[in-house]
């Protein structure tokens, strides 16, 4: 598909954001393709009143269900989320056969999208993870820390992120990890500044990137065999209830192989000759992780047909209103 329209994957941030993940149950594979088929539709509809709030929606499709959905070609890096277990942490594998990336300026938008989809997937499938993101000061995590300062920018991005001629079947379609990390903000935070900032590879208050072997910046730092750094595009975003303390990070990271993501979790978790772990993950502990292929928008908009004898569905009421 040379030439295809991806989806709003290189969007910058926002101020707001919702992240579904869902599995179809036995029964619902045609109402989640018809929601995949309307996903762009029914963005326009809740954004064309704010166009400022720059509302999007992202759509991922795990490995499990896509042989249920469609008679196509699988994607050539899509494959269940591989979970790790290091020498002290581990890395989780979750259930996810749909992943919903909503942003916006405004929350009220992307509750709106959030609760129409799940109007239309109701019977069809099981809600597996909800989270509710927003930005924190200036681009901070709840660590205190800036986040995703070494996203690519401009056409670096697009060729970080952006299958090629390598997929052309997938071309302008994606790859995303998503995991849901909470804090020990009071372990943390106990912690002398000088010390998380060896932990993180970065200063606290400036931004500034040090030289820390074995740092969470020297291990998500991944070279290819040309020596040129392999980029991933982060959107993450905080999350968390003060009255539950709950605090965490919901890292989304997009790319155009999910290897490059798949070895710098191999690096926190698993360890490097330098380092036995992550440190930060001494502090941060993943609860999910799921791996999805993102479609172009023209797939979207043109699915492939399904899977021949697949003709079970799930009956749900028409959604009311916004025609």
């Amino acid at each position: 598909m040379p030439g295809a329209e991806p989806q709003p994957v290189l969007c910058p941030l926002t101020t707001a954001a919702i992240f579904l993940v869902v599995t179809v149950r036995p029964g619902g594979e045609e109402t989640a393709r018809d929601v995949l088929g309307d996903l762009r539709a029914l963005e326009r509809s809740f954004g064309f009143g704010a166009p400022e709030a720059s509302l999007s929606c992202v759509a991922g499709i795990g490995s499990d269900v896509w042989d249920r959905l469609f008679d196509h070609p699988r994607p050539a890096g899509l494959h269940p989320f591989q979970r790790l277990e290091g020498p002290r942490h581990t890395a989780v594998a979750t259930p996810g056969d749909l992943l919903f990336h909503l942003r916006a300026t405004r929350f009220d938008l992307c509750f709106g999208l959030a609760a129409e989809i799940m109007h239309r997937l109701r019977g069809a499938v099981t809600v597996e993870d909800e989270v509710q993101g927003f930005k924190y000061l200036d681009a901070r995590d709840l660590l205190g820390f800036v986040d995703g300062t070494e996203n690519p920018v401009g056409a670096a991005a697009g060729r970080a992120v952006l299958i090629g001629e390598e997929d052309p079947a997938h071309a302008g379609g994606s790859y995303v990890v998503v995991q849901k990390y909470v804090h020990d903000l009071d372990a943390w935070n106990a912690l002398p500044v000088e010390t998380q900032e060896r932990i993180i590879g970065r200063t606290k208050a400036t931004n500034l990137e040090l030289e820390e072997p074995a740092s969470h910046v020297d291990l998500n730092t991944i070279t290819g065999p040309d020596g040129e750094e392999q980029q991933i595009l982060r959107d993450n975003m905080p999350f968390g209830s003060p009255g539950r303390g709950e605090f965490g990070t919901y890292f989304i990271g997009y790319a155009r192989t999910p290897d490059v993501t798949e070895r710098m979790l191999r690096n926190m978790f698993l360890g490097t000759p330098d380092a036995t772990h992550d440190r930060i993950l001494d502090f941060s502990t993943a609860v999910t992780g799921t791996l999805f292929f993102v479609p172009s928008g023209d797939f979207l908009d043109d699915l492939p047909a399904a899977p021949s004898g697949s003709t079970a569905r799930v009956v749900l009421p028409t959604p009311p209103g916004r025609r």
